[in-house]
């Protein structure tokens, strides 16, 4: 499965990114994945792989262009509780750095970018996400309704820009939530909130998990969760995405 290492033309400049896609010479649907708040990193990579596999264009941007090329900090293999203090405090200027503006204006750029590649068929579009990616997943299925027709967020705070979001988006939805994040008393308030905006979706609590629990290279990461994650996430862009 090749990759292919993208500059990717913004309105503050270039974001480097890389894609992953079947080497075949067909075209494929175009999934735009954000990654988690540590960035592009190998485990991004495999994941990128994975659901290219399945027979996608999957295009993954760095966050944190503006600060330089990913890596932006330095990681360890492993991202375990000892160290996350230390990279969080490296971590969260940038996170907070990517304003809300900043991020809809990146959007635009990459979906411009994937419509626009040989590899990528015609047709709509889905966006995914991991933690701080599954908000920006969101705010990006919100503005470009048109274009994106698949939604999935996982471990992500995809309430916090309030339920107005929710009402612009036409895409059909899936939130995968970490239970440490999520009371099923918030739940039933988040799920109410997209019922009242008319969303198709599933949204549910994985069961045993803590934020981060799709991520291999961290104390977070839970097995069973990352497969259902798949378990979800495969079945809706084969939904959605079938003509593309």
């Amino acid at each position: 499965m090749p990759i292919n290492t993208l500059h990717i033309p913004t309105a503050d400049g270039q974001a480097d990114a890389f894609a992953a896609f079947p080497d075949g010479g067909e075209r494929h649907p175009g999934v735009l994945m954000y990654a988690d708040g540590f960035g592009i990193r190998p485990v991004l990579r495999e994941m990128a792989r994975e659901l290219a596999g399945h027979g996608y264009y999957v295009l993954v941007p760095n966050l944190f262009y503006r600060h330089g090329p990913a890596p932006v900090i330095e990681l360890p293999e492993h991202i375990g509780e000892e160290v996350r203090p230390a990279v969080f405090a490296q971590l969260m200027p940038l996170i907070e750095a990517h304003t809300a503006e900043r991020a809809l204006s990146d959007a635009d750029a990459y979906l411009s970018f994937l419509a626009t590649q040989p590899e990528v068929g015609a047709g709509p579009v889905a966006v995914t996400g991991y933690c701080i990616g599954g908000l920006l997943a969101m705010r990006t299925a919100a503005a470009h309704p048109g274009q994106v027709a698949a939604l999935a967020a996982f471990h992500g705070p995809v309430g916090v820009d309030g339920p107005d979001l929710f009402a612009k988006l036409t895409a059909q939805v899936h939130l995968g939530h970490a239970e440490g994040d999520m009371t099923p008393e918030a739940l039933g308030e988040l799920n109410q909130a997209l019922d009242a905006a008319g969303v198709g979706y599933t949204s549910e609590i994985y069961p045993g998990t803590i934020h981060g629990f799709t991520m291999s290279d961290t104390d977070a990461f839970n097995p069973l969760a990352l497969q259902r994650h798949w378990d979800r996430l495969l079945p809706l862009l084969d939904r959605t995405l079938a003509n593309s």
